[in-house]
């Protein structure tokens, strides 16, 4: 068989090595994050959130054609992460057989076949580099859920594959055309992430090592070409065309008087006849080919990018889903440049520490006024004018008090009011370069610790190696590490292994094909150190970031596949050629691909979960008929937003989103129909929450209480008496009072449900509930009062969460029947956290064990993830039923009580859900300055009579936390110093634990367990 044919045989068997292994560990469902949106986006073409990506909608659209069955559409849109993953994995295997062929063979001359030795090493060493980046960790976890990264990691790959087929084309010719399909490919690729983009420096240097003479100064200048038209796209290219297009907009509507977006049309049939005709004259006329392939390039990449007209299409359409409503070409530009994520200083900009010394407002904001037609000038922007000079590369810039507080733990910052430049520099390697990007790099290529995200302690997230004596003076002892620890899912050793066979390929083709190393070393830095240095990230992220750099792995990968002829080239000297490269090949397959495949198989296996889906319908079955919910976050949106548009579950409940309602685009989608959701009852006029305008309303400090109609109509009013006068002059709406009261219609409450006959003895005539004085609510929350006031009782109102996510302080109002908080006429007296609002024990018990679905949770092939069981935590899976079998116990039905911590335990055994302070139970402090303590599972089941199976528990969660302490003590105090809380809450629970055997006389288990006399526990401060 010949060398081009086993070359494209094998690339093929990767691609379905590949597919199979990303096929049978995908999620058949969707997953935390983005993926809810994505794939409801994609099933209905819908507007995601910005920047958008179009084509990846388009492709997921017709991936979903291909089942009728709506549970199996985001399988179906998860598979083409797992296919664009597989088809990225082959296009790898043919870049890394292409540069190996050049380094054992020599250039592709196709004359003659090579000898078998150089065949063996360069399809071995691609098959290992291939199969390395497919198993390893970042790439893997992308593969198998429906987000963007795998498909613009596919885009990376075909563009880079593709400039390497060029290289071997003589034909002048044939070689553009090459050029024009990569241009193609990058035009397309902005429709599913910008990431692609930072493989043209490569692109160019490749171009360059074929065309011109190699220099020192050539090789600057040609990085420096590269970055100017990476720069060119991203910011001329990219938002320059639609920004252009709201002048000529803006003028045909404004000035002409067109019906708008008819500019916005003429604009783009202006643009494709400009290069078209450019394109025609430099062919026929000029028959200038530079200029020709040039102008084709650039119509390419429009005609690509031109998928964001998509964005505008369905926008127009308006569906369920329309975030920032880009219709015309104004909304476009703001969602295309991110604008509702703010700025952050990137090249230059003030450290924390800078004072604001003035406000100016000079860029005007234009939205589209519907009913006059005009684009009109709804505010200016405002811009801080900072006291002080700036510096270079700001990365310690964020002024919230608890990023101040990790720039001193990530750094060593002698005095915290003025950080000096080195302190800032400091904070960049240490933490962006060193924790954000590099250890990132090492889980994939050393191991990794465990799935916890960390945030620089020595138990969460780190990289470890699997070797004993490096590991253990970096995060601590490995000899004794607890059960839970050593047995992670999540703990994968690779012992430097992939990390050396590339660093061996690294070196291995800087000796033997400078040019080629330099291209893939500028994909390498690119794709990895120059996006820590865009992205400037703070601390504190609210998840770990390693997607953002799988090219750079991407590349590495690269390298692992020709530290194979490395290996080869050494064992030559001892071993005949032929055998050299059998050994390489067998040693390194071993090695690294099948090492990593063994080790991140389990928890990269997705197959059987179910339990974001299921959570997501949980929230919504909460809920009574046409109910209104208010959710807070990603993680309590996206799975609902996926439930309710895709498999169509409760289409009659309102989901409002607290952080986009403070968006005047939400709010006027809030009035509109959805599916058999009625409009939201919301009376503030459109002029009282158009964009700019009481984006945040002030809440004067009165003691007297006032009625809630009365405030908003105070607030709707245009009556200069009801305006606050600001230093400027200006006159702006707010809150007269923060005492604020919400009548109850006692007979619509009982009528529609609200509140059961048998509790009209407890409920209020009236629920008074108050804002912070002397401070400002957001547009959203003036949105939550208007509802209130309007609705009236009429429909059932639910928060996902209480607290201080937005819930305007009506937790003593809240009432718990499933995972949502219904707001009913009847006062609890806030507790803490754990206890807020009453509990309907006959709902919830019926909700809770006959109702909710839990997602296959607690079966052997099912592995939940950090964040999955981060969000049982957030919803408090043990304290509900906790709560509940307290509820019930109180009222004398101690059977139900013992089912619903039975049911808990079933589903939440310590392998599922680790046990914490939610089986010991926990103290906090109560918003009076005292603490309240609420029981555990453990205790529960003692005040239940069901002693065996409480000590059961304890017996494991003492043995537990005993290892846990003794691993703790053995370590260095440097290690100990960064997880005192830890410590602290270990010690805590221990003496709990402690104090329910004395309390529960049970004598034996205590000695068993060899525990002396309890002492009383402190507050885990």
């Amino acid at each position: 068989m010949s060398f081009r044919k086993i070359n494209l045989l094998l690339g093929w068997l990767s691609f379905a090595t590949a597919l199979i292994v990303y096929l049978l560990t995908l999620e058949p469902t969707v997953s935390q994050w983005d993926c809810g949106e994505f794939i409801a986006s994609s099933y209905k073409l819908q507007v995601g959130h910005p920047p958008g990506a179009p084509l990846f909608m388009i492709i997921g659209r017709i991936f979903s054609l291909f089942t009728s069955d709506t549970l199996k559409v985001a399988m179906m849109i998860n598979a083409v992460s797992a296919f664009a993953s597989a088809f990225t994995i082959m296009f790898l295997f043919w870049t890394i057989s292409h540069l190996l062929r050049k380094i054992a063979i020599g250039p592709d001359s196709g004359s003659s076949e090579p000898p078998l030795s150089s065949t063996i090493v360069v399809m071995g060493g691609a098959l290992v580099g291939a199969l390395a980046y497919a198993f390893s960790d970042t790439f893997w976890f992308s593969a198998v859920e429906g987000e963007v990264y795998a498909s613009s990691s596919l885009f990376t790959a075909v563009v880079f594959w593709a400039i390497l087929k060029w290289e071997n084309v003589a034909d002048e010719t044939g070689a553009n055309r090459w050029l024009i399909l990569i241009a193609y490919l990058i035009g397309l690729s902005i429709g599913v992430h910008l990431l692609n983009l930072l493989a043209i420096p490569a692109i160019v240097l490749v171009y360059y090592f074929r065309k011109y003479e190699v220099t020192r100064k050539g090789v600057i200048y040609a990085l420096g070409i590269s970055m100017v038209m990476l720069l060119l796209i991203m910011y001329a290219v990219i938002p320059g065309i639609v920004q252009v297009s709201t002048l000529v907009e803006k003028f045909f509507t404004n000035a002409v008087g067109l019906h708008y977006n008819t500019g916005l049309v003429i604009y783009v049939a202006l643009l494709l006849g400009l290069l078209a005709y450019g394109i025609y004259r430099t062919q026929f006329i000029r028959k200038n080919v530079l200029w020709n392939t040039i102008l084709l390039c650039i119509t390419v990449i429009v005609i690509g990018y031109s998928s964001y007209a998509l964005i505008v299409i369905r926008s127009l359409a308006g569906p369920p889903m329309n975030e920032n409503r880009p219709d015309n070409a104004f909304s476009l530009l703001s969602y295309l440049n991110r604008e509702q994520y703010g700025d952050r200083p990137l090249v230059s900009g003030n450290l924390y520490n800078a004072e604001v010394e003035d406000i100016e407002y000079k860029k005007p904001v234009y939205v589209l006024n519907k009913e006059n037609n005009k684009y009109e000038v709804a505010y200016r922007k405002p811009e801080l004018i900072m006291k002080g000079r700036k510096v270079l590369l700001p990365r310690i810039y964020s002024r919230d008090p608890n990023h101040i507080q990790a720039y001193q733990e990530f750094g060593t910052i002698s005095d915290v009011n003025n950080p000096t430049y080195l302190d800032n520099l400091e904070f960049m390697f240490r933490y962006q370069m060193g924790f954000m990007y590099f250890r990132y790099f090492m889980w994939n290529f050393a191991g990794r610790q465990n799935d916890i995200q960390g945030h620089g302690n020595v138990l969460h997230g780190n990289w470890i190696s699997g070797i004993k004596p490096i590991d253990s003076a970096r995060i601590g002892p490995q000899k004794n590490l607890p059960e839970s620890m050593r047995h992670h899912p999540a703990r994968n050793t690779y012992y430097f292994l992939p990390l050396l066979l590339g660093l061996l390929g690294l070196f291995f083709q800087y000796d033997k094909k400078p040019k080629d190393f330099w291209v893939v070393m500028s994909l390498f830095i690119l794709t990895g150190l120059a996006i820590v240095i865009y992205l400037n990230q703070t601390p504190y992220q609210p998840r770990e970031r390693d997607y953002a750099y799988a090219g750079s792995f991407y590349a590495f990968s690269i390298w692992i596949g020709i530290g194979v002829a490395g290996i080869s080239s050494l064992l030559m000297k001892k071993l005949k050629s032929n055998l050299s490269a059998v050994v390489a090949l067998g040693i390194s397959l071993l090695a690294v691909p099948t090492l990593m495949a063994v080790e991140n198989w389990d928890d990269h296996d997705r197959s059987g979960r179910y339990t974001t889906r299921d959570i997501a319908r949980n929230y919504l079955n909460s809920c009574d008929k046409d109910a209104i919910l208010f959710t807070v976050g990603d993680n309590d949106t996206f799975p609902l937003w996926y439930v309710q548009d895709v498999e169509g579950v409760r289409e009659d409940v309102r989901i409002v989103n607290m952080m986009l309602f403070n968006m005047d685009w939400y709010v006027d989608q809030m009035r509109w129909q959805n599916y058999t959701s009625e409009p939201l009852p919301f009376t503030i006029p459109q002029s009282k929450y158009r964009a700019g305008t009481n984006n945040s309303v002030y809440v004067m400090e009165n003691d007297k209480w006032a009625p809630l109609d009365y405030i908003l109509s105070f607030v709707k009013s245009d009556d200069p008496r009801t305006k606050l006068p600001l230093r400027s002059g200006e006159k702006v709406d707010y809150i007269p009072t923060q005492r604020l009261i919400f009548p109850v219609d006692s007979a619509k409450v009982v009528s529609n449900g609200t509140l059961p006959v048998k509790d009209l003895q407890h409920m209020e005539r009236e629920i008074r509930f108050q804002l912070t004085p002397n401070d400002q609510i957001l547009k959203g929350m003036l949105g939550q009062l208007d509802i209130l006031s309007t609705n009236k009782w009429n429909r059932p109102i639910y928060y996902t969460s209480g607290g201080s996510d937005g819930s305007l302080g009506l937790e003593q109002y809240f009432r718990n029947e499933g995972l949502a908080y219904r707001v009913v006429p009847v006062q609890t007296p806030y507790k803490s956290i754990l206890a807020i609002g009453g509990i309907d024990t006959d709902t919830l018990y019926d909700r809770l064990i006959n109702t909710f679905q839990w997602g296959r949770m607690n079966q052997e092939d099912v592995q939940l993830d950090y964040y999955t069981i981060r969000t049982f935590s957030v919803i408090r899976f043990r304290s509900l039923h906790t709560r509940l079998a307290m509820a019930l116990l109180q009222e004398g039905k101690r059977e139900k009580a013992v089912a619903v911590l039975d049911h808990c335990m079933e589903l939440a055994p310590s392998r599922v859900l680790p046990y914490d302070q939610y089986i010991t139970g926990i103290t906090l402090p109560d918003r009076n300055g005292g603490v309240i303590h609420h029981e555990g599972i453990i205790e529960a089941y003692y005040l239940c009579g069901e002693v065996d199976k409480a000590n059961e528990i304890l017996s494991e969660h003492y043995r537990n936390l005993a290892d846990e302490f003794l691993y703790y003590n053995s370590m260095k105090p440097r290690q100990a110093a960064s997880i005192e809380r830890e410590i602290n809450d270990v010690l805590y629970q221990m003496e709990e634990l402690k104090i329910l055997l004395e309390r529960f006389n049970q004598e034996q288990l205590r000695m068993e367990l060899g525990i002396t006399k309890p002492e009383v526990p402190a507050f885990p401060g």
